[in-house]
């Protein structure tokens, strides 16, 4: 079950507690009213948006979407006995530092050196993320188009990496990328089998579309695209089930199911733009490398329909060189 969070004083609503990871909390908890915009900070992930205004040019950003074609329902991209999704570990605050080589976006990286050991998990397929978070420092090492070099001191190679301190929870600086297009920490995006047989998702899922904007709205930083279409979604841009949907749909998504608690998640923290897919991979949403997916349950939430998201409203500007 979704906890609600309780109005205190000024209508604020009471912090929930975070998600965790290896004792660490999974970015700062949003405080705000439960009927705020979307945050403009990483506390976003953890927002519950189901009572947030919805963006005046919501059905403008769903038709475009839809009008591009290729997949228009929601794509699990993970399962397959452990064969899709993003991996990742953890490690104690002791591990050695490595020698790192950015072969990439050298200017917008932030470390050379990390606690990434040798046998780290690597995505497979292009993109070849490597998710370290480190115990107790709680500082989340993120890299992309990696490569293990071995040899003395045990070198990596990547086109860029990203350092995020999970409590702080600060944004990358204007115009940075990370491993992800859209300037954002990857892990607090991805659906963790853990949380799922516990019963709930308390944050936003990470999701990528065919075709994106040249621009960006916070918690985002970073656009990935020479396209000005006003339509297309920008990095950073969030969305959730509408309320009508939600709840004509729940009893299509059996009780206990993994595909019911992500279901619910779509509606109560909804989703945010990451990434650019491949061709034609709208809707497709982002869950941890693990063999304990159901793909069966997991294929009922591929009967959701694109058309079924609403946008939801940012209290950021949309920042666009267009």
């Amino acid at each position: 079950m979704i906890a609600v969070a309780l109005l205190g004083a000024g209508g604020l609503a009471r912090a929930a507690a975070p998600p965790r990871i290896g004792g660490c909390p999974i970015l700062p908890a949003f405080a705000g009213s439960p009927t705020a915009p979307s945050a403009p900070s990483l506390s976003a992930f953890n927002q519950d948006v189901s009572s947030s205004p919805i963006d005046p040019r919501s059905r403008d950003y769903v038709n475009r979407i839809t009008d591009l074609g290729g997949n228009q329902v929601v794509h699990p991209d993970f399962g397959g006995r452990g064969a899709y999704g993003i991996p990742y570990t953890t490690v104690g605050p002791g591990q050695p530092r490595v020698p790192v080589k950015v072969t990439g976006y050298a200017g917008e990286s932030d470390f050379g050196r990390a606690p990434i050991p040798a046998d780290a998990p690597v995505e497979n397929g292009s993109d070849r993320h490597v998710l370290v978070l480190q115990r107790q420092r709680c500082e989340l090492f993120e890299i992309f188009a990696a490569h293990y070099l071995g040899g003395r001191g045990h070198r990596w190679e990547a086109g860029s990496t990203a350092r995020f301190d999970l409590g702080a929870g600060r944004l990358r600086h204007e115009g940075w990328t990370s491993a992800d297009a859209a300037g954002l920490p990857i892990l607090p995006g991805l659906v963790r089998p853990e949380e799922v047989d516990r019963g709930a998702v308390h944050h936003a899922i990470r999701v990528t579309f065919a075709a994106t904007r040249r621009a960006y709205v916070h918690p985002g930083t970073h656009y990935a695209s020479d396209r000005c279409d006003r339509d297309l979604p920008p990095m950073g841009l969030r969305l959730r089930l509408s309320r009508d949907y939600f709840h004509r749909h729940l009893d299509r998504f059996p009780p206990g199911s993994q595909s019911r608690v992500i279901f619910t998640a779509l509606y109560h923290y909804g989703i945010i733009n990451a990434d650019n897919g491949g061709s034609g991979a709208n809707w497709f949403i982002t869950g941890a490398r693990s063999k304990r997916w159901h793909d069966g349950d997991l294929n009922r939430l591929k009967t959701v329909p694109g058309t079924a998201f609403v946008v939801v409203r940012s209290r950021a500007p949309i920042k666009t060189p267009c």
